[in-house]
């Protein structure tokens, strides 16, 4: 019984399947016949592998509506272009451009601040180690004068050579002018003043205490200790800064220093003083390049006797480098180029072409200038590239598995 239910079935799937073969294959040959012979097919502007014998049909992928084939010129044109009626093309947004050569002159923009030139300072340490009894100076922004008097310490190492200046004055042999010499000598590499050594030969008593003098005159930018704080001798305790001469200290990136030498001219601005352009000469370009930052310093030189430039204000510098060498290349927007790892390709205009038609095309890039690029190499000058839309170009060709920024084959 099972075998013969089973002999059926089997019958009625070989009849179902022969069915099919002769006449629905037919059926669908004839259809196909019909919409490439006698009917008008329609295909998506968007998408031109999709096609339908159906006037009301739209794109399954973008809902667009169908347009007659013959609307965007057949299938007969270059394997790695894409093809795009008007309509699409406005849609899109593409726009065009006809490449040109010219001028190659770099508008570069670097930021920087205001910084103390450090050949105008003067940083100053204690000459003895001991407790600073007094300091006159308090805060960082102070203004001294040199000579001035900044702090006093007391020194036991300081009192026990005024000890010894003592004992060598009242000493009546012969070797007592060979001792106070060496004392007073002793004195003066402590940084004793020679009017502290006739005080205490005058009075004959040795003192623990040496005053802390100005080195140079100017403002106080850094104070690194306090009144009752021990220091070791040569301990740096403040730096006094000449504002007269500062420097502007911008930082520039790796691929722009090929294009800014000394002596080049640069305009910037600053943020404390806005509306207002100065220009000043690159006076040294950093030899050692930042591994975090890939930034070299660019320094500039500024008379500050009105004081109006202030360390850490803000800068703004643009520096006009002109690429002479780069003058007979082609230069073209960056929103044209696409790019990924090493490949760089822009979308060339099939002007054969009735209709909105795009070959991808690799290229070479030169510097950036502004918001262009300049191209050594894969454009001739009076070319017509995409430069808007290249995404969309980028993505009908990805979709129509022609050649794209990610498919090289």
């Amino acid at each position: 019984m099972k075998r013969n239910i089973l002999k059926y079935i089997g019958t009625l799937l070989a009849g179902i399947l022969l069915g099919w073969l002769f006449f629905g294959n037919n059926s669908d040959n004839q259809n196909r016949n019909e919409g490439e012979e006698g009917g008008t097919v329609y295909v998506c502007s968007m998408h031109p592998n999709i096609k339908s014998t159906d006037p009301k049909a739209t794109c399954p992928l973008c809902g667009m509506d169908l347009t007659p084939m013959g609307d965007i010129g057949g299938n007969a044109i270059d394997e790695n272009a894409v093809m795009f009626s008007q309509e699409a093309a406005a849609l899109a947004g593409i726009e065009t451009m006809e490449v040109s050569s010219g001028m190659a002159n770099s508008e570069i923009r670097i930021f920087g601040k205001v910084q103390p030139s450090t050949r105008m300072q003067q940083t100053q340490s204690a000459y003895v180690a001991g407790r600073i009894e007094q300091l006159l100076i308090t805060a960082v922004g102070d203004k001294v004068r040199k000579g001035q008097t900044l702090a006093t310490i007391y020194s036991p190492e300081l009192y026990s050579i005024s000890q010894e200046l003592c004992a060598a004055l009242s000493y009546e042999g012969a070797q007592r002018n060979v001792l106070v010499a060496a004392a007073e000598e002793k004195l003066r590499l402590l940084n004793v003043t020679e009017e502290q050594i006739r005080a205490i030969e005058k009075s004959g008593k040795p003192s623990p205490y040496v005053e802390l003098k100005a080195n140079t005159s100017g403002t106080v930018t850094s104070l690194n200790v306090a009144p009752g704080a021990y220091v070791n001798q040569g301990q740096p305790m403040l730096v006094i800064s000449d504002l007269t001469r500062v420097w502007g200290i911008f930082e520039a990136y790796e691929r722009d220093l090929p294009f800014i030498r000394v002596g080049q001219e640069i305009q910037f601005k600053a943020d404390a003083m806005p509306g207002e352009i100065f220009k000043a000469r690159i006076s040294y370009i950093d030899p050692l390049l930042d591994g975090r930052s890939r930034t070299a310093d660019v320094r500039i030189d500024l008379v500050n006797g009105s004081g109006r430039f202030k360390p850490e204000m803000l800068l703004t510098g643009i520096v006009e480098a002109n690429l002479q060498q780069y003058n007979d290349e082609v230069i073209i927007p960056k929103s044209a180029v696409m790019w990924t790892g090493p490949r760089s390709v822009v979308y060339v205009l099939d002007e054969t072409e009735e209709l909105p038609t795009f070959v991808i095309r690799q290229v070479t890039l030169g510097p950036a200038i502004g918001d262009s690029y300049v191209i050594t190499d894969g454009l001739a000058e009076g070319e017509i590239i995409a430069v808007n839309g290249t995404f969309v170009i980028d993505s009908a060709a990805q979709l129509q598995g022609r050649k794209s920024m990610m498919n090289t084959n």
